[in-house]
């Protein structure tokens, strides 16, 4: 993998990151139900993680939102990007895992996403049962990763909206 600076996204990143999520998502992506549970809420402190070429041009990006699920809280991971000029260089497995960890260190015991399971679980992201995302969404496609063993169990009902 070729050298990248990594670090957290700042707030002048903001459109750039987003005209790279237009790039690599179908249109109409923000009308994604994982999206309403994103509206008007930030994206955690640090967690959210961008990807720089030796120019300095954005080459990938990840994101990490607070949910709740039931009563317990969780990171909705995603959108995760990467530049087609840098596809298959692993970036987006480093930002992944980068981005998971530094949750795992600042107390997060859980993430979640939407996503093909084929590709997450090599991130040790399961499918979840009992959890409940907003409509429409396919239920095989509702993943879960542990932070810390054992944070997912039990840990059933409804994906909501973060309110702290």
């Amino acid at each position: 993998m070729q050298q990248f600076v990594i670090r957290p996204e700042e707030p002048d990143d903001w459109w750039e990151v987003e005209a790279l999520y237009d790039l690599c998502f179908a249109p109409g992506r923000e009308a994604l139900s994982s999206y309403r549970l994103r509206d008007d809420v930030p994206p955690v402190s640090g967690l959210s993680l961008v990807a720089r070429d030796g120019q300095g041009i954005l080459a990938g990006a990840i994101r990490f939102w607070p949910v709740h699920v039931g009563d317990h809280d969780a990171l909705l991971l995603g959108p995760v990007a990467v530049h087609p000029t840098h596809q298959g260089e692993g970036l987006g497995g480093f930002l992944i895992h980068q981005g998971l960890e530094a949750g795992r260190e600042i107390g997060w015991q859980r993430a979640m996403l939407v996503g093909d399971a084929p590709y997450y679980t090599r991130f040790g992201f399961t499918r979840l049962s009992g959890v409940e995302m907003p409509p429409p969404t396919n239920p095989d496609r509702v993943l879960g990763a542990e932070l810390s063993p054992g944070e997912w169990l039990n840990v059933r009902g409804e994906v909501t909206r973060w309110t702290r």
